[in-house]
């Protein structure tokens, strides 16, 4: 049992078809839920899945106001029903056929407490993917947590960890280092990366670059604290 977490922001084009490769590449699996939270999209994507998604499996989550995509997700996983979480985005490029991989792995072994994918051939504009892999170097510098992609957002995970953290805007991207640094198991297996059908990205690219370096610092004195316990 899993609860799937898709947050979305204006992807009016994007979720119907995403929704349908996940319900098709899950095709063997019974017990499991899928929660959009829908971001306050000034779009018809709200309007888009409930016409067009007719599935018991199915919750809709609608946030009053606009709050980003870490208080999104953190959102989801506090009203989900199952003890693992899987994080995918909404705009359709983490591919849905990877989330068995990391779901088996994770239910193999018991120790895993994060299984986290690591996006092959990256098909973003040249200018992310550099400022992404300078703030991923300077993280996994700082942090030690091994990570050479914490952007991806497939992601497989135990929700009351999770709960356990403290909830700041970015922890979505911190989650191997806060696993790992509070002393838990993870793994990192090589995933599927593909270019966006329709829309653009929500987020600005170097305004996440200079955020991402404070998050950094924040989550350094997070765990140092932790160790000092």
């Amino acid at each position: 049992m899993f609860s799937i977490v898709i947050p979305v922001y204006n992807e009016e084009k994007n979720i119907v078809l995403l929704l349908e490769e996940i319900f098709f590449s899950l095709g063997n699996y019974k017990n499991f839920e899928i929660i959009i939270v829908n971001d306050s999209s000034t779009d018809n994507t709200l309007e888009i899945i409930k016409k067009n998604v007719k599935n018991k499996n199915l919750k809709i989550i609608n946030n009053i106001k606009n709050v980003g995509q870490s208080y999104s997700i953190y959102n989801g996983i506090k009203n989900s029903l199952n003890d693992v979480i899987i994080t995918i985005d909404g705009d359709g490029q983490n591919d849905p056929s990877d989330i068995s991989k990391l779901l088996k792995k994770y239910t193999e072994n018991k120790e895993l407490k994060l299984v986290s994918g690591i996006r092959i051939n990256r098909k973003d504009n040249l200018v992310k993917i550099i400022s992404s892999k300078l703030a991923n170097s300077i993280r996994k510098k700082i942090l030690k947590d091994n990570c050479s992609d914490t952007g991806c957002s497939l992601k497989v995970f135990d929700k009351k960890i999770f709960l356990d953290f403290p909830m700041f805007d970015g922890i979505h991207r911190f989650l191997p280092a806060l696993f790992s640094g509070y002393g838990y198991k993870t793994l990192y297996l090589p995933v599927n990366h593909r270019s966006r059908k329709y829309g653009i990205s929500k987020y600005g690219t170097m305004n996440r670059l200079f955020k991402g370096i404070r998050d950094t610092i924040y989550v350094r004195k997070v765990l140092i604290k932790k160790l000092n316990k």
